[in-house]
Order: structure tokens, then C-alpha cells, then sequence
């Protein structure tokens, strides 16, 4: 394995530098996460790419944190990427036919949607559903499931103007696992079924466009977020996470994966132009590193999903055997 101090400037290094140039990208929940990793690399292979959110400098996040839509634009201007922000709740449909009517009137095309608007932020643990607080559980799925359709409905029309289009659902569990296994939350469990079940609809929709849907999941995604809750560091993350001295993170932690991860693994699977063979699919982010040869920054190819199948077979497994 290679190190884990990259830099900066190193993890966005762009797989291919053209291979997207000339392509325009819409990416709803650009702000921090998976969302912010794919716009950079999205941008890097030369796309021009939208990003749109609801947290900005005037207006920040409403569950306390920092990053905004505008620093994600910023980060990709600094990069010699093109970008550009539009603030958005994607709960307002206004909001968002005016995102794809400025993208319209601008480039006269879309050719990659990509929606990885969450709500894990507002999931409450530990609750029966009949005792949860409903308003509360419903922000979940607003955000994660409802925002999704929000956006497919006012996009999808731009989007399939062009055969080769592509719709991506960034979801949460392969279906295999999300199969058998339940989040311990109503919320949760039926926003990220709900979002891989919508991109194997929209695949059979879009097929006579010419067009694909798919969904794809990440492992367990070692976020800002993650990173903050664990009180541990890109840097220091492994070690921390094998300290037997340290209740945080989990020694399963081990197994995580950055955003960045994912978001080069996506820019492979938009770069192929075989990717039609997928539509419907829901694939994993390994899955894809496997197919296109792609690592993570630190040079390792973790898959969470078969360390978790093996973890239940066996509870001595050692994630990094599966990196």
C-alpha cells in the first residue's frame, strides 16, 4: 500500500485529463462529501460542472457545518477546472427549473446528472418507527429520496435531448446487501432502497433515449463528517481506527474509503462509452475500481461490501485484508 499523506494537488490528479471535455455535468449536493469529491473530479476530466446545494457563506448548513456550495466551485476553479454554483434546495421545484433552464440557455445540453443529495444528518437511531418524531424522520427522506425525483423530473428532459446521456444515483448498500440486511431506521432504509430502485426505473425509461441509469454506492465513506465524528484525520485515520486504546473510530473503520474514491471511479464509468451495458445497475465503487483498474489515494482498493459479508461469517476478520 502507498502512502496516506498525499497531497492535496496529488488526490485530485485526473485520471484523464480529457476524457470528459466538451461534456456539461449537473451535480445536485455538490456541497461537501461524495458530491464535492465527484465535482472535482468531474471537472478535472474536463467537464464543465454545475454544482448546486443549499449551504452558502450567507446561509450555512442547517446541521452546523462549514462547507458551501460556492468553496466547492472555488476548489475547482483553483484546480484549472470549470464550474459553476447555483444555489438550490432541491425541494423547490422553481429553484430547480431554473437550475436546468440556466444550464439550457448556457450549453443547450446535459449530458451527466448526478444526484447524491443525503439526509443521514437528520436520522435518529435507537427509535420505533410508531415513536419517532415523523416530521423529524420525513426531513430524512425529503432530502435523500424526494429531492432525487425533484430533480430526475426537471432534468430528464435536457438530459435525453442528446443519445449518450447519463443519470447516476449515488445510494448507499449493493443490493445484495441492502437485500437482507436493515438499517435500524424506516427513514433511512427506505431512502436508499427507494434511490437505488429509482435509477433501475429510470434505466428502463431512458433506454429508447439512448440514454443510462445507474446507481452507485459507495463503501463506508471516510467524509469530513466521519472524519470530525471519529475525532481523527485523513493522516491518521488507520492508526487511530486499530488503537486498541481508543473507542473511536471502530477498528471497522479501517475498512473506509475516501469520497475521492468514488468520485474516480465515476468519471471512469461516464468516460467508458460501453457504459450502456450497466443501465439499471446498482454497482459499488470497488466494483468499479476492479473494472477500470482505479485505486484510492492511498493506493489500496477497498470493498467494504465483502469485508462486511466476511465479518458475518467470521467476526475476526481484519479489514485490512480486504483493502
Amino acid at each position: 500500500m502507498t502512502s496516506r499523506n498525499a497531497s492535496t494537488a496529488s488526490q485530485f490528479a485526473p485520471l484523464n485529463q480529457q476524457s470528459l471535455t466538451d461534456r456539461v455535468a449537473l451535480v445536485a449536493g455538490a456541497t461537501r462529501g461524495a458530491g464535492r469529491a465527484i465535482a472535482r473530479d468531474l471537472a478535472q476530466a474536463g467537464a464543465f460542472v454545475y454544482c448546486t446545494g443549499r449551504s452558502t457563506s450567507r446561509r450555512p448548513s442547517d446541521y452546523g457545518r462549514s462547507e458551501t456550495i460556492e468553496g466547492t466551485a472555488e476548489l475547482i476553479r483553483a484546480e484549472g477546472g470549470r464550474a459553476e454554483a447555483i444555489v438550490c434546495d432541491h425541494l423547490q421545484l422553481p429553484m430547480i427549473d431554473e437550475v436546468i433552464r440556466r444550464i439550457d440557455e448556457q450549453h443547450g445540453r446535459l449530458d451527466i446528472l448526478l444526484n447524491d443529495i443525503g439526509g443521514e444528518a437528520y436520522v435518529s437511531w435507537g427509535e420505533k418507527f410508531w415513536n419517532t418524531d415523523f416530521e423529524s424522520g420525513m426531513r430524512l427522506v425529503n432530502a435523500g429520496l424526494i429531492t432525487h425525483l425533484n430533480t430526475a423530473h426537471a432534468a430528464l428532459p435536457l438530459l435525453t435531448r442528446r443519445p449518450g446521456g447519463l443519470h447516476i444515483e449515488i445510494t448507499d448498500g449493493t443490493d445484495e446487501f441492502n437485500a437482507s440486511h436493515y438499517r435500524e431506521s424506516i427513514y433511512l432504509d427506505l431512502t436508499k432502497t427507494g434511490v437505488s430502485r429509482l435509477a433501475f426505473g429510470l434505466g428502463h425509461e431512458l433506454a429508447e433515449s439512448g440514454c443510462t441509469a445507474v446507481a452507485i454506492t459507495p463503501g463506508w465513506l471516510r467524509s469530513e463528517m466521519m472524519l470530525e465524528l471519529f475525532d481523527t484525520t485523513e493522516q491518521s485515520w488507520l492508526e487511530d481506527s486499530l488503537d486498541p486504546t481508543r473507542e473511536l473510530p471502530p477498528a471497522d473503520f479501517a475498512i473506509s474509503e475516501t469520497p475521492q474514491f468514488l468520485g474516480r471511479t465515476l468519471v471512469a464509468l461516464a468516460s467508458d462509452p460501453d457504459r450502456h451495458r450497466f443501465n439499471t445497475r446498482t454497482l459499488n465503487s470497488c466494483e468499479l475500481g476492479d473494472l477500470y483498474d482505479i485505486d484510492d489515494i492511498d493506493g489500496s482498493r477497498p470493498d467494504s461490501w465483502a469485508f462486511m459479508a466476511a465479518k458475518e461469517a467470521d467476526s475476526g476478520a481484519d479489514a485490512r485484508d480486504y483493502r
